[in-house]
């Protein structure tokens, strides 16, 4: 069994874990900058001879979504001593030793009447053993980006411990026009940014889309009307209905509970804004907070016991976690600056927020009870943290500066590591991650 990758205080490239413990191949993940593992993967072998583009691509999507973790780096295929022409020969791990390769990942691909099937084997090329028994995937031909995702997530699984998260969309407000008249619609894509779909128009403005814990509905908020209200939308229908809608009132910044039966929300009425619950069953709403202050940006702790959200209550933006009930409220960042947009990691160790400080944005993460603040960016607009379906990465917002600069999605690792630009077509904003689709 692959050892579990862990936060560990020293730093160890996966080549030392892997000579020190004598056991299978293994990335341990650290709080300090580790050497990419070096992988090779062979364009897959296509079994029927029809679907050679198609085995190809697959493998191309793998070697992407691995290399762009920053933990593995993918061997040119110009360095290969040795192919792979048949999935069922043995492996000449000499001669991927010979390159440097520590883990090899081959795989076949079979059509039939608009089918295709992917089967996949991973190897540990220091212990010259397979990692796993090989597993397989069948869809349609039109799905292979998805399949080449599912291959990738139980590679990345089985070398660090971890749960992956290639296989999941992402759904965000796509920007166009110029900065003083910009339009936003609601879109979706694949987490690498490929296979975009609009959800709305773009007549109406569109903010803080998010998506209820089954991946299959998005709530968000609309100024359709002129004034905010929050929307739920089916994704695979689009279809959508207005989740509130009080005369005189201005609902916004919507999440899901865990169950995804309850939607925690903000509700601006009489010149006050405080949180509140509603179970999207029965339309029956719930207050949580009743003060002077602005309440906003809640988010729900992964068991569902506790919010954590941004309040004024203290004089500035600071955040806060009360009891998912409603009840007393504890402050948890004590940092200079102000503080917003916190969001509770799937794993429910850390919380993600919006730091703003001394004329710069960062994204950060804390303990839960506020300890061991980090900040892992810094630039002249960066806001709206999303969590990767395992905790690891954080996806968000960063503007560039001036009156020509626009919005364009990047992502981090939690340890700082890795802050890349997460390609759209044109520019883009309020990111929020979907589970791990099924």
């Amino acid at each position: 069994m692959v050892a579990c990758a862990a936060l560990a205080a020293g730093v160890l490239s996966p080549t030392t874990v892997a000579a020190q413990s004598g056991g299978p191949l293994r990335i341990e993940i650290t709080d300090g900058v580790i050497e990419p593992l070096p992988f090779a993967i062979p364009d897959f072998v296509a079994e029927d001879g029809g679907s050679a583009d198609v085995a190809s691509s697959i493998s191309r999507v793998i070697a992407a979504d691995l290399a762009r973790t920053g933990l593995f780096r993918e061997i040119p295929q110009d360095a290969f001593i040795s192919g792979v022409s048949n999935f069922s020969d043995s492996v000449a791990y000499a001669d991927w030793k010979a390159i440097n390769a520590q883990a090899l990942i081959t795989g076949a691909v079979t059509s039939s009447g608009g089918n295709i099937n992917v089967k996949f084997r991973v190897f540990d090329v220091f212990s010259g053993q397979p990692l796993g028994e090989g597993l397989q995937f069948s869809g349609a031909a039109g799905g292979w980006r998805r399949m080449a995702h599912k291959v990738a997530d139980i590679v990345y699984s089985r070398i660090t411990g971890e749960s992956g998260y290639f296989d999941s969309r992402v759904v965000f407000v796509a920007e166009s026009g110029p900065k003083n008249a910009r339009r936003k619609r609601l879109a979706i894509m694949d987490y690498d940014g490929a296979n975009v779909q609009y959800l709305t128009d773009s007549s109406a403005l569109v903010l803080a889309p998010r998506f209820s814990p089954q991946g299959d509905r998005v709530l968000y908020t609309s100024y359709e009307t002129g004034f905010p209200q929050v929307y739920l939308l089916d994704v695979a229908t689009v279809g959508r209905r207005v989740l509130s809608s009080q005369e005189g009132t201005m609902t916004f910044a919507p999440r899901f509970s865990p169950d995804g039966r309850t939607v925690v929300y903000s509700l601006s009425a009489g010149g006050n804004t405080d949180l509140y619950t509603m179970d999207i069953a029965s339309g029956q709403s719930r207050r949580l907070t009743q003060a002077p202050s602005i309440e906003t940006a809640p988010s729900f702790s992964p068991d569902g016991s506790k919010i954590v959200f941004e309040s004024d209550r203290s004089g500035n933006q600071q955040l806060y976690v009360m009891p998912a009930t409603g009840g007393e409220a504890s402050r948890i960042s004590f940092g200079q600056g102000r503080y917003g947009t916190p969001v509770w990691s799937p794993r429910g160790d850390l919380i993600a927020f919006t730091k703003q400080n001394a004329g710069r944005f960062h994204i950060g993460v804390m303990r839960t009870d506020g300890s061991e603040e980090r900040l892992l960016t810094a630039s002249f607009l960066d806001e709206g943290p999303t969590w990767s379906p395992n905790g690891r990465v954080i996806m968000f917002t960063r503007e560039s500066q001036g009156a020509s600069g626009e919005a364009a999605l990047y992502s981090v690792d939690i340890t700082g590591r890795n802050l890349r630009r997460v390609l759209t077509d044109g520019a883009a904003s309020d990111p929020a991650w979907s589970p791990l689709l099924n």
